[in-house]
């Protein structure tokens, strides 16, 4: 048994930046487990552009984005492990490992970080009739075998979903010579960032089909075509609005799925919304001393967010081990009318500093709404937004002062109004 005092799960963008947080919080007594060859997650396979923006205050592609981080990790002398899976955590934070070089590993922390980050819907969850020919891939493999393996997918493409990896890799695939005929998402708008509609599909002049899916898959050996279809307000195709597409690729860009299996194994309460776990201002899961941040606690449209939100897990994980955080007087935070989830879910007065962010995503394209919170029925906030959209993950900050002003606060609402 090693003891050590935070053990962080996951060497991606979000176990990384929980590191750093815990190491200038005070806390050298760290490890990182990941089961890769290298640190820094799926930034590795993204050679696009546009990372960086808001925490480095420059754009970078997500290999130079994570090798900041990793260069800091060096610098600091934070103990990592590679090529290590972890199989196991107990309750009383018995965190078990394997790996080929030094078999089954346990390590006794003081205080766990899930950073697992998330993956991708598979095509068995959509339930497409067809084969099952090759040429049928996710959106991600498709980027790892383009931009790490050096293998084309395929010649004439059609992507299902518009979620930002799809968009981007219509871009890429297109550069790299390929056909994409179009991307077809079954939501009435995109799943994507705005940016990456124009930059991705419009400057490419690749259709987006909105209010489509994919019906049927052609081919028994390798995809021949795909049917498309319109769906109604149900989601269920329109009888009559087939159309045959050739084609000898389908990628999948259907959602992604935070990577949960231990933080349930462990019996962390899960949001059903976000799937994953339920958290309070502190990141700190419904189990004392097991924080989560990044894409396993929700899926996020910026490195940036899940940079900072990490590097605040990693702070309060060490808050914890030196009991200054505060489990009762918690408040409720939450989600109405148009606003799909909120993190966190619950809110300690005490253990705010200054401020504390409450992120949420919409339900559905809201134009010209405002964005309010509501201190049980006072509204103490009320933002116009010109936009808000799904695929757009939103902000709001709650200065500790307004907290302490009503000490009777039981419940803060988000909600999107109309005026």
């Amino acid at each position: 048994m090693i003891n050590k005092d935070i053990v962080i799960i996951g060497g991606g963008p979000a176990g990384l930046a929980a590191a750093i947080g815990a190491y200038e919080a005070g806390n050298k007594n760290i490890v990182i487990l990941e089961r890769d060859n290298l640190l820094g997650g799926i930034l590795n396979q993204c050679i696009h552009n546009g990372f960086g923006l808001h925490t480095f205050k420059e754009e970078l592609t997500g290999p130079e984005y994570s090798a900041r981080y990793v260069k800091k990790i060096k610098d600091l002398n934070i103990e990592t492990k590679l090529e290590t899976m972890v199989i196991d955590i107990s309750n009383e934070l018995i965190v078990s490992a394997i790996s080929e070089n030094e078999g089954m590993v346990q390590y006794q922390a003081k205080a766990v970080i899930l950073t697992m980050g998330c993956r991708e819907r598979p095509r068995g969850a959509l339930s497409i009739p067809g084969y099952r020919p090759s040429g049928i891939f996710s959106a991600g493999t498709a980027q790892r075998f383009v931009n790490i393996e050096g293998y084309m997918p395929g010649k004439s493409v059609v992507i299902l979903g518009s979620g930002d990896i799809g968009l981007i890799m219509a871009r890429r695939m297109t550069l790299e010579g390929a056909d994409v005929k179009m991307v077809v998402e079954i939501m009435p708008y995109s799943g994507g960032l705005k940016r990456n509609i124009v930059q991705c599909l419009d400057d490419f002049s690749i259709p987006l089909k909105l209010s489509h899916t994919v019906t049927k898959i052609h081919g028994s050996t390798r995809v021949s075509g795909v049917t498309i279809a319109k769906v109604d307000d149900l989601r269920n195709p329109i009888k009559g609005t087939e159309e045959y597409v050739e084609c000898d690729t389908l990628l999948l860009s259907v959602g992604l799925i935070p990577e949960n299996e231990l933080s349930r194994k462990v019996g962390v309460i899960i949001n059903p919304k976000t799937q994953g776990p339920i958290v309070s201002e502190s990141l700190e899961t419904s189990i004392k001393g097991i924080f989560a941040a990044g894409n396993v606690l929700h899926v996020h449209d910026l490195v940036d967010h899940v940079s900072s939100e990490a590097y605040l897990a990693g702070k309060n994980a060490v808050k914890y081990i030196n009991g200054l955080l505060e489990e009762l007087k918690m408040i409720d935070i939450l989600a109405s009318d148009g606003v799909r989830y909120t993190v966190p879910s619950t809110l300690n007065v005490n253990n705010v500093e200054d401020l504390t962010q409450i992120r949420f995503r919409s339900s559905d394209v809201y134009k010209d709404a405002y964005v309010s919170v509501y201190f049980d029925e006072e509204r103490i906030l009320h933002s116009k937004k010109r936009i808000l959209t799904p695929g757009e993950m939103e902000t709001v900050t709650i200065l500790k002062k307004w907290l302490i002003e009503r000490p009777n606060l039981k419940t803060i609402t988000v909600k999107i109004e109309k005026e």
